[in-house]
């Protein structure tokens, strides 16, 4: 009987079964039905991770290879439309989301399908290239094999420079592994050479991918549902904690170049065609490049902007986080009742006293979204840049 039933579902009819999107109300003090607030919620959870971030040295130089499963387990249709499209979509947002959190890094793409790895982009900083050639390989296809696409991704990162950062995010499907040979061995391969390798499953959890995340010092986590899997590809997005071989200092060379002049033509070195008026110069070999960052495909010199440099330098200085202001103390009643951020009301409903943060420097009070933009994208408190 309810095999009949969901067979007279319609799609516009199951579209709200799948999201239920009912449980996401509640009955307010008149009897009406609104929205669940979970801000509240969120910045709870987004304050104790901000707190387990403090004072931990991080990796600015991170070269990372994303392993998507593309095996026929990605064709299913558990995440709606399928697994596969689901990946493609959140890999794209976390492409984005990476290299506006680390502009001196590098990501490549592997894929596994047939029981075979490929590899789909080699390392490179150009964000729109690596979604391009995600996007025109999409097909579930055979087994999967976790060894093959762990010998590739050894293969390739062995030979980035040594004050890098080697890092491997597999986004698994199957519920196993069809290997050539002893995938043991070559998890210890990966833990000699410090790659950091993460998991996360889209099907129940395997043991083989939760010894190589202890093994390697990654993450494993399996997603329940579409939200939860976009939460788990950002967490992988801010740099995670230096290993402590690459903790000291080392000195890195890095060319600044010029933007090429309008007009002016040359053939480009990273995609050997003639460009006019695009590009920059290397300020060593005079080759031409496309974009930045990057390295010159000539001398090897690491290209970057200054814009580059000081993005990622918040990552080792970063705002200590705001103190939460109780409701009942001294200084809340002084309050002031706007947020120093964006000016709007610190009261809530009925002149009630709202959430809200203060910096320890500059004793201003901000709202809670303004402490969650300050910590997040604008990495400098307002309060503290208008007393300079």
């Amino acid at each position: 009987e309810d095999d009949e039933e969901d067979e007279g579902i319609g799609e516009w009819e199951r579209a709200y079964v799948d999201d239920r999107s009912w449980e996401a109300l509640q009955e307010d003090e008149s009897g009406l039905l609104r929205p669940i607030d979970n801000s509240a919620i969120y910045h709870a959870q987004y304050r104790r991770r901000l707190r387990a971030g403090t004072r931990i040295q991080k990796g600015l130089i991170r070269y990372l290879y994303i392993v998507i499963d593309f095996s026929r387990a990605a064709a299913e249709t558990d995440f709606r439309p399928s697994r596969m499209a689901i990946m493609a979509k959140h890999v794209e947002a976390f492409i984005r989301e990476f290299f506006d959190q680390n502009p001196l890094s590098q990501i490549g793409l592997v894929s596994i399908k047939n029981g075979v790895a490929h590899t789909l982009t080699d390392l490179g900083g150009s964000p729109e290239s690596h979604i391009q050639a995600l996007m025109g390989k999409l097909e579930a296809l055979g087994d999967s094999s976790l060894q093959n696409a762990l010998e590739l991704v050894h293969e390739h990162l062995n030979q980035v420079p040594s004050y890098g950062h080697r890092e491997v995010l597999i986004l698994y499907s199957a519920l196993c592994t069809c290997d050539p040979g002893d995938i043991m061995e070559t998890i210890q391969k990966c833990k000699k050479s410090k790659l950091r390798c993460s998991v996360i499953g889209l099907s129940a959890e395997m043991f083989i991918c939760k010894h190589l995340c202890q093994e390697t010092g990654g993450l494993y986590s399996v997603a329940v549902d579409e939200v939860h899997l976009k939460d788990l590809l950002l967490e992988h997005a801010p740099p995670p904690p230096a290993i402590a071989e690459f903790a000291v200092a080392n000195l890195i060379k890095m060319g600044f170049p010029q933007r090429a002049a309008e007009g002016s033509m040359a053939i480009c070195s990273c995609h050997k065609d003639v460009k006019i008026g695009a590009g920059y110069t290397c300020p060593r070999c005079k080759a031409r490049v496309c974009e930045l960052p990057t390295e010159c495909t000539i001398c090897g010199l690491t290209l970057v902007s200054s814009p580059h440099l000081a993005r990622s330098y918040h990552h080792l200085f970063p705002i200590a986080p705001f103190d939460e202001v109780p409701t009942l103390s001294d200084s809340r009643r002084k309050l002031g009742k706007c947020c120093f951020g964006c000016q709007q009301s610190l009261l809530g409903a009925g002149n009630k006293q709202g959430a809200c943060v203060t910096c320890r420097n500059c004793k201003h009070y901000f709202c809670l979204d303004c402490d969650i933009y300050i910590h997040e994208s604008l990495h400098n408190c307002p309060g503290c840049e208008s007393i300079r």
